[in-house]
């Protein structure tokens, strides 16, 4: 039922393929650079909930997943247009509980079987402009691709980029819906914890990114999800030589959200403030972090918990509650610097406080503790096969601690 649901609202694959074969595709550059991949990820988690009074002592899942994915190249005319092609399947090996990874169904008590997805996206360019309209995949600090489970989290809107003066990039656009990691079906924006029936028309956002010097970048958001929030970003990175081959990363990142239009969702009142110091050298990197919240509101994400990974503290848990203070430090090593190219560990731990629970509650205190090894294959029949290994402790002093596995193989298979 999930993915003929999708199909049918969708565009088929074999249409759009014949999109592409159309008078106007007949350029050779739409199809001289034109590229097809299917991404294949299995899937496995399992978190072990370790408090006496949790409501379930475990959930798991165990999911097969494949991505397709076809880009075009564009005509060679002065505007210039291309189409790129989607589809998204999942089918359920194993799975207990709902762990936030498939289709949960609250009346079966079951995960879907299976489930799928298929879209389209239009592109254009003149010079250095480029509009693309369907579906997408975003990395901005208003809206975020999830990739943390099965599927990717898929938005569909319109967004254009523009690089016209060197080292500055212009962006904007509206999104209008969100396909999320556990779902078949595209839906309207939302704020996430907040009733169904309070669903926004769309988000509309713009933002710059301008490189000051090599070293130096400046960033600035502003996104409106209408009638119920709005939000400002600022970033600044800068990364400093320090000489004897170390290189010294500052990130600092500041949100301010409150409410909009008709304020659907209430009064929004959130600040955040965040720093993140990275210290380099040759394989090694070694971090600290400082993230505060400031306001009597939750940092406001949207649908189905999309992650906001520009937050610095932003994990399996997001160090996001009214009042919280939290600070973090991390290390990751590249093991080609002792010959094993491919193998790379990464650690990191993260710890609030004054998380202010209302009325006369006593504040709350949470933390995480995050170890992963990846390996990439580099030669060999097997060369491109990843292989990734994490484990998550959780933390809370009110609330439920839990201990949670991911692991993960994937492989690219490119046709051409």
């Amino acid at each position: 039922m999930y993915e003929v649901k999708q199909f049918r609202r969708g565009l088929g694959i074999a249409g759009v393929l014949g999109l592409i074969c159309s008078p106007w595709a007949a350029h050779a550059d739409v199809v001289d650079d034109s590229h097809f991949k299917v991404d294949t990820r299995n899937f496995y988690l399992h978190r072990n909930y370790t408090n006496n009074n949790a409501p379930v002592s475990e959930v798991h899942s165990w999911s097969q997943g494949f991505d397709a994915q076809f880009t075009s190249g564009y005509t060679n005319t002065a505007l210039a247009i291309g189409l790129d092609v989607d589809a998204q399947y999942a089918v359920r090996l194993d799975s207990s509980g709902n762990d936030g990874s498939l289709p949960y169904s609250v009346s079966n008590q079951q995960t879907a079987p299976d489930y799928s997805r298929a879209g389209a996206t239009f592109k254009a360019r003149y010079n250095k402009t480029e509009l693309k309209v369907g579906d997408l995949r975003p990395q901005l600090p208003v809206a975020f691709d999830d990739t943390s489970r099965q599927l990717d989290t898929i938005y569909q809107g319109a967004v254009v980029e523009s690089r016209e003066v060197d080292g500055l990039m212009l962006t904007g656009g509206r999104f209008w819906s969100a396909v999320t990691r556990e779902s078949s079906n595209h839906g309207k924006l939302y704020k996430f914890g907040t009733p169904a029936n309070l669903d926004s028309d769309g988000l509309d956002f713009a933002g710059a990114t301008y490189d000051i010097t090599k070293n130096l970048q400046a960033s600035y958001f502003y996104g409106v999800l209408q009638d119920i929030y709005q939000q400002h970003y600022f970033g600044l990175m800068h990364m400093a030589d320090l000489g004897n081959g170390y290189k010294l990363k500052t990130d600092l990142r500041y949100f301010n959200n409150n409410e909009a239009g008709s304020a659907l969702d209430g009064e929004i009142d959130n600040r955040s403030y965040g720093a993140l110091f990275s210290l380099l050298k040759s394989a090694h990197m070694f971090g600290l972090s400082y993230q505060r919240m400031l306001g009597d509101s939750v940092f406001p994400t949207m649908n189905g918990y999309i992650p906001q990974p520009y937050l610095v503290h932003w994990g399996s848990v997001g160090f996001i509650r009214p009042d919280e203070k939290s600070w973090g430090a991390r290390y990751s090593y590249d093991f080609a610097g002792m010959g094993v190219p491919g193998l790379k560990f990464f650690t990191r731990y993260y710890k609030g406080t004054n998380w202010d629970r209302g009325g006369n509650l006593s504040d709350n205190e949470e933390s995480e503790r995050y170890l992963g090894l990846n390996y990439v294959v580099q030669s060999g029949a097997l060369q491109g096969l990843g292989l990734d290994l994490r484990n998550i402790d959780v933390k809370q002093k009110y609330g439920y601690d839990y201990n949670e596995f991911r692991f993960a193989t994937t492989y690219t298979w490119k046709f051409w």
